[in-house]
């Protein structure tokens, strides 16, 4: 299934001069959901990982699935105060100003491959920092995992420290 043909290009959203990607169609159907996930797993093949960790919010819409049908542990990558147990956390650059991500502290064990993934890479600000967590942690980034990559954005120089696969990019 060509999932560009399912995902809605909206312009001028969030602000006029922006093309807004949205992948809300592709989860509202089940065959294109089913093929997003399948084609996500396919990219793995013969990646070598332990555990996937989903970046919050739409990270975990892909990242739930994937770990089912790769039989793998799910790690949740959420906003700084949400996580209930000890924590380990990340800052990082925005447009204007920064954020911070956290995972519980023993939600990884040292030496196991981590895939990291979300929904769509950028600038990669945010994955760049979910890779971090993870060697703070212990673990290795095996690969940064995307449904949809905005390749004008450049985001894939933040990630130079594994392999980078996307379904879908856009130039």
């Amino acid at each position: 299934m060509d999932l560009k043909k399912v995902i809605a290009d909206i312009p001028d959203f969030p602000k006029p001069g922006i093309l807004f990607r949205d992948i809300t169609p592709i989860l509202e159907d089940p065959r294109a959901y089913r093929a997003a996930v399948d084609g996500l797993a396919a990219l793995l093949r013969g990646t070598p990982c332990d555990r996937l960790a989903a970046i919050e919010s739409r990270g975990f819409i892909l990242g739930g699935p994937l770990s089912l049908r790769l039989d793998r542990g799910l790690i949740l990558v959420r906003k700084a105060g949400k996580l209930p147990r000890a924590t380990v956390g990340e800052s990082y650059d925005l447009e204007y100003g920064s954020a911070a991500i956290e995972v519980h502290r023993d939600s990884l064990k040292p030496g196991e491959r981590v895939v990291v993934i979300d929904d769509l890479l950028a600038t990669g600000g945010t994955a760049a920092a979910a890779g971090r967590l993870v060697r703070k942690c212990g673990g290795e980034v095996a690969a940064y995992l995307f449904m949809v990559e905005l390749g004008g954005l450049g985001g894939r120089r933040q990630l130079a420290d594994a392999p980078v696969f996307s379904l879908v990019v856009y130039d």
